[in-house]
């Protein structure tokens, strides 16, 4: 009876897993130090999904690391910047876009709203079904 409004909040629980990783890809995007405080630039994550165990609904596989979101920039200034080799003064920084990371907000929170929508409509549903049998 509540399959429908199980999809839509597996669905719901996804995308706010998302938007969790986008924000953090955000408010990450100039770290240049680890936890331990070494030289790591942080690397942008992002999110996998899968179905569900029982086939209705969706569910977060993985947050994996993108190995490749790194990027040179010359700053011969900073603290951060290669002292020797054919990469002196450049820094490794996060390859982290902005707009690609609103883009993806924006994804997330049209599919996250349109889970709300079907929830609403099988809430609906029920009720209805509910008042018609009484």
């Amino acid at each position: 009876m509540y399959g429908s409004l199980d999809v839509s909040t597996s669905g719901m629980v996804a995308q706010r897993t998302r938007m969790a990783v986008i924000a953090a890809n955000i408010a990450n995007r100039n770290t240049m130090l680890n936890a331990q405080g070494e030289v790591d630039p942080y690397r942008r994550r992002e999110v996998f999904f899968s179905p569900a165990e029982d086939g209705q609904g969706v569910r977060v596989a993985a947050i994996e690391k993108n190995k490749d979101a790194v990027r040179w920039k010359y700053d011969p200034g900073s603290p951060f910047a290669e002292t020797e080799g054919p990469q002196a003064g450049y820094v490794l920084i996060p390859d982290i876009s902005p707009v690609v990371e609103q883009i993806n907000a924006m994804g997330a929170s049209r599919a996250y709203e349109a889970n709300v929508a079907a929830a609403e409509a099988s809430k609906s549903m029920v009720a209805q079904a509910l008042r018609l049998l009484a």
